[in-house]
Order: structure tokens, then C-alpha cells, then sequence
């Protein structure tokens, strides 16, 4: 049985994910921005003021991809996850286990909140796989198909609707094998962009180097 969270840092790095287990790290606390996602008619009210809010982005800009978001997920599911049935609910599955922030009865399906910047389209692969294992998870604790996701950017006001295709169930079983099979340090990740703002980078004995020293002036 796996950590849902553990199936999205072996997707992002499989060596973090060794770190992380051997030194049992609680991958973080939530905090206010986490409450974004549930307070969407509030944000959008004419007279809400955004200004001390935890966003990314700008009051302005945080309603329009509100706007943006009702519309490509439609109004159904966006009342849905405007007001959940079920909050911070945790879901075990055959083979893995988690918190599904949201859960979304008709039809059934599960939402990921996250703090962190979206892509430009779609969702970074470590949301994917995360959302794909809330769901699979979701699906075998009610017995009832699943077929979408949603993973919602809680500082930019950006939701993402995600269905449960071959390739996203894939990316979903790759991560679940990689898990698995951490039985010893894996080997560093090559794409060293991964490694500046990682905590393990010390432990891991990745050097990584400064625009100033690639140019030569450090």
C-alpha cells in the first residue's frame, strides 16, 4: 500500500522520494492558500477585496481565471466544487491510499488542491499522477467507476479538469512501480532544474551552478 503523495515525488524524482521515507518527513503542513479552493463564491463576490488574500496573481486576474475555469469545467462542477459534498476525505484503494480534498458525487470524482504555479495547459505530471491514484483509490473505496479528476491551482484560481486516459493511467502505474522498487538511494535525476530548490540537494550531493558562474563572471 502507498502514500498517494509518495506516487507524485517518485514521479517528479525518484531519489527524493528515498530521502523523504528514510527521514519519515511529513511532506508539509497546509496552510491558508489551501483554503482558496472553498471559498470561490466569496472570492468572486463584486465586493470580496482580494487584496490581502494568499494569490499569485493579481485580484483581477485571479477572478478572470475563476471565470476561465467555471467555464471550461462547466457550471455543474464548478457549483460541485464551489460547495463539496465531502471535504478532506481520505480514500484507500487496492494498492494505494490518500486525501481526496474534494469529492464531487455526480459524477463521482475526486479534487486535488495544490499551491503551487500551473502549466500553461493541462497539469504537471506529479498533479496527474496524484490526481489518477485519488481516483483509482476513489474508484475501488465506493465501488463505482471514476472517470475524471481535478486538480485545482489554489493561488492562480485555475481548475483543471483531467479525464482518465491510457497515457495519464500510465504515467499513474509507471510511478506506482517506482515506488515499489525503492529499496536503496535511486540514481540523480539528470535534469538537474529539479535540484535548486530541492531540500535534499546536500544530502544528495548534487551540485548545481548559478547563471552568474555559467557566464563566468563568479
Amino acid at each position: 500500500m502507498h502514500a498517494v503523495s509518495d506516487l507524485a515525488v517518485a514521479a517528479y524524482c525518484p531519489r527524493k522520494l528515498y530521502y523523504q521515507r528514510r527521514d519519515d518527513d511529513p511532506y508539509g503542513e497546509r496552510d491558508e492558500r489551501h483554503e482558496l479552493p472553498f471559498r470561490y463564491d466569496e472570492l468572486l463576490a463584486p465586493e470580496a477585496d482580494l487584496s490581502d488574500e494568499p494569490i499569485e496573481v493579481s485580484p483581477t486576474g485571479y477572478r478572470s481565471n475563476l471565470g476561465q475555469s467555471r467555464a471550461r469545467v462547466g457550471p455543474t462542477a464548478f457549483e460541485a466544487l464551489s460547495d463539496p459534498s465531502d471535504r478532506d476525505v481520505f480514500v484507500e484503494g487496492r494498492r494505494v491510499r490518500g486525501i481526496a480534498h474534494k469529492v464531487l458525487e455526480e459524477p463521482l470524482a475526486p479534487s486535488l488542491v495544490v499551491a503551487g504555479d500551473p502549466p500553461e495547459t493541462g497539469v504537471w505530471e506529479p498533479h496527474t499522477v496524484r490526481a489518477v491514484a485519488l481516483a483509482r483509490a476513489l474508484e475501488w473505496d465506493r465501488q463505482e467507476t471514476v472517470e475524471r479528476a481535478y486538480v485545482e491551482y489554489a493561488t492562480h484560481g485555475v481548475i483543471r479538469e483531467l479525464e482518465l486516459t491510457a497515457r495519464r493511467t500510465g504515467a499513474f502505474r509507471r510511478a506506482l512501480r517506482t515506488a515499489a522498487s525503492i529499496d536503496g538511494p535511486p540514481a540523480r535525476t539528470r535534469n538537474r532544474s529539479k535540484c535548486e530548490s530541492c531540500e535534499y540537494r546536500g544530502k544528495c550531493g548534487v551540485k548545481t551552478r548559478s547563471l552568474r558562474s555559467m557566464l563566468g563572471l563568479g
